[in-house]
């Protein structure tokens, strides 16, 4: 059995980053960059005006101005503007190469079509955004591990990048055992349990941004057992076993894991809840055998699961945030084992909440964070700094 901090440091050890793919801009929203990009133009590509108004070749000593024409946003042409002369001009079009300023429309007088009168001369140059004010051509627009959200899709495209190098993400089986789970659609019987780690780790896995989840079912049968994951492991990228993997006489998970010939890297880890966690690998996939608690199993998911997702997904932080807050009450700890409480952060402190037992996940429903307690711990005061790791919903 090992400590929580050899298990993670484990998991980052044996993670790597997927495949590089191409897909183009406008598809790879949720993926990591796995390459640099460049910009294609420069940008803005031309002299652009920031807002409503006249573009004009003047200085603070003339006020009157000839009108002589008018620029949209998308207009190719370029007026020779002579001093004292201006053209209407909207947002985003094209500013004359001759034009040095332009002056919000609120600031003219409009005499008539052909004439304006300015109320006050603005700084020579406002309102123009250069060009290539935001980058030039051949620029590092976005680098290697940059997470593509909608503005880091729509910066891309206004630089003209039509594809981008991604990290290829993970397909994920979710491999469900025991033979007393029934699905939600089944009438309830005695003895049985309605099946929800399945919604619970694929809810997750979708989280992350992960797009092939399969659930597969499987009932306490070792031949069954070692079918299904032979088949799971050869064909997914990562393999999460809900439940079976304890040493029960109707826990077949470990058993048929180490006749497939998997790499065990650990299992067990001193904590609290999710203690008997596997973590290996078959060939090049990888294997959690997660405890069938569902609290456990989202734990174990959260601190070690989900770091290595993001890991092949190329991101560069893939564990949950922590930081130190004070606790409201005092709090005497059970066990030695480190321990994951979930707590809920009100007001910048923290408080543990009710209902910590490894079968009861609703308290997760409310829960924004863990407070960890480190091995061997016995009393926490009020107002103590703890360590708190803020979950998903935190944010």
């Amino acid at each position: 059995m090992i400590s929580v901090e050899e298990a993670l440091q484990l998991v980052v050890q044996h993670a790597n980053r997927g495949k590089a793919i191409t897909l183009a801009t406008e598809n790879a929203l949720g993926y990591v960059l796995a390459a640099k990009t460049e910009a294609r133009i420069d940008m803005p590509p031309f002299r652009q005006s920031a807002m409503d108004g006249y573009a004009l070749n003047g200085n603070s000593q003339i006020k009157n101005y000839k009108l002589i024409g008018e620029v949209k946003a998308g207009d190719a042409v370029d007026f020779v503007l002579k001093e004292g002369e201006a053209v209407r001009i909207f947002t985003g079009a094209a500013v004359p190469d001759t034009g040095n300023t332009v002056v919000m429309q609120e600031k003219v007088i409009r005499v008539d079509d052909t004439q304006i009168v300015l109320e006050d001369f603005p700084i020579l140059h406002s309102n123009i955004r250069p060009l290539g004010e935001q980058c030039h051509t051949g620029d590092l627009v976005l680098d290697k591990q940059t997470y593509l959200n909608p503005a880091a899709l729509s910066y891309l495209i206004s630089v003209g990048v039509k594809e981008v190098i991604v990290y290829q993400k993970p397909k994920v089986a979710v491999v469900v055992t025991g033979s007393e789970l029934i699905a939600i659609d089944e009438d309830y019987q005695k003895g049985k349990i309605y099946e929800s780690n399945s919604i619970l780790l694929s809810s997750e896995l979708q989280r992350l941004g992960v797009q092939t989840v399969e659930v597969l079912k499987v009932a306490d049968n070792y031949k069954a057992t070692r079918s299904i994951l032979k088949d799971a492991l050869e064909d997914f990228d990562v393999v999460l076993v809900s439940g079976g993997i304890s040493v029960g006489d109707y826990d077949f998970v470990g058993k048929a894991l180490a006749s497939l010939g998997t790499q065990e890297i650990f299992y067990k880890i001193k904590q609290k809840p999710g203690k008997p966690l596997f973590f290996g690998k078959y060939l090049n996939s990888f294997v959690f055998g997660l405890p069938g608690n569902p609290a456990s199993a989202l734990t174990c998911f959260y601190m070690y699961v989900s770091p290595l997702i993001k890991s092949l997904m190329g991101f560069r932080d893939v564990n949950l945030k922590r930081k130190q807050l004070p606790i409201s009450h005092d709090y005497t700890v059970k066990g030695i084992r480190a321990q994951f409480l979930k707590a809920k952060i009100v007001d910048n402190s923290v408080a543990v909440m009710s209902q910590q037992s490894s079968a009861m996940i609703a308290a997760f429903v409310e829960a924004n964070a863990y407070i960890y307690i480190p091995e061997y711990s016995t009393e926490i005061l009020k107002n103590q700094l703890v360590e708190v790791i803020l979950l998903p919903q935190a944010f």
